[in-house]
This record gives structure tokens, C-alpha cells and sequence, in this order.
């Protein structure tokens, strides 16, 4: 892989085509090989087309996507764009410092209740995680918070489930 690599620079290219790069890559080359895919983008301006069921390599090497299916284009726009679009929900997990019973909260709904332990689903289109926060502490002692983001590979699993909303929006960004 890495051979084909420096070999694939040696003209120092525009456009680098790669071809699932990271199958079967140990941990530490994958990220080495990330690291060096976005330096690469950003210091030299190489294109970096990327074909990969790696959604990981996605989210942590692009800005941009284009999802195809059956010679169409699905989905063509930016990586965080799909996520606020078509997953725009976040869920916010409170630990709280002693057991809370019936807990509210404006714009989130309770979609977890274990002891102290509160999961509060929103949309981030609507609130934010730091106006919930500043609620929830106003009114409660907290131990812990944190945010819980969609998976990318869950969205584009949706997407392929029905494809119809992501050619909307496909449609729209171009």
C-alpha cells in the first residue's frame, strides 16, 4: 500500500484516485495514512477521490461525499451537511450527581431514565447542546455530560433503506 502510494504521488498528481486504502490496514497505518491524506489536501490542494466502505476514513478524511447506488448519485454535499440534514439529532446524557425522578427539559425528550443517569434526545436544529446543559444545571447538581452524535454509517444505512429523501437533497445542494 505504501509503495503504491509514493508511487501514485511521484508526479505529484492533482487528483489522487484511492481505492479502499485502508482494508486490511492495522490501526496505526490507518491513521498515519489519514493524517497524511488530509495534509496532503491541505498543504499541496490534491484532490483525494476516495471509494470506501470505511465510513470512519469518511468522516475523519473528507469534507465532501457522494454516495452512489446502482450508477446514481444519491447524496453529493458536505459529510457534516448530510448529518445535520438527514440525522439531526443528538442525544445528551446527563449523570446527574443523585438520582433525579420526572426530569424536563424545553425542546429534548427523555429516552433514557437509569438512576442518575438521564439520555435526552434533540434536535440540533432547534436547540443546542450547551442551552439544555445550562437548563439542566440550573436546576440540577450534575456529575458528567456528554453528547452522543449520529453515526454516519447509521445515516447512510438509512439512506440506502430510502433513497428518496437523499435525492432531495442531492437535488438541492447542486
Amino acid at each position: 500500500m505504501r509503495s503504491d502510494l509514493a508511487a501514485a504521488l511521484l508526479h505529484n498528481p492533482d487528483i489522487l484516485f484511492l481505492d479502499e486504502p485502508t482494508i486490511g490496514v492495522d490501526v496505526l497505518a490507518k491513521e498515519r495514512f489519514r493524517t497524511f491524506m488530509r495534509q496532503l489536501n491541505r498543504e499541496r490542494q490534491v484532490t483525494v477521490l476516495l471509494t470506501t466502505h470505511d465510513m470512519s476514513d469518511i468522516e475523519k478524511v473528507c469534507d465532501r461525499m457522494m454516495i452512489i447506488d446502482h450508477g446514481r448519485i444519491i447524496y453529493d454535499g458536505l459529510v457534516a451537511g448530510m448529518k445535520e440534514q438527514l440525522a439531526p439529532h443528538r442525544t445528551l446524557v446527563v449523570d446527574f450527581v443523585e438520582e433525579v425522578g420526572d426530569v424536563w427539559v424545553e425542546k429534548a425528550e427523555v429516552v433514557g431514565h437509569n438512576g442518575r443517569q438521564v439520555r435526552f434526545r434533540f434536535d440540533r436544529r432547534q436547540t443546542s447542546a450547551s442551552q439544555l446543559i445550562a437548563e439542566l444545571a440550573a436546576r440540577y447538581p450534575i456529575k458528567d455530560i456528554s453528547v452522543e452524535e449520529p453515526e454516519i454509517e447509521a445515516i447512510v444505512r438509512r439512506i440506502y433503506q430510502g433513497t428518496a429523501v437523499a435525492e432531495n437533497i442531492s437535488q438541492n445542494q447542486r
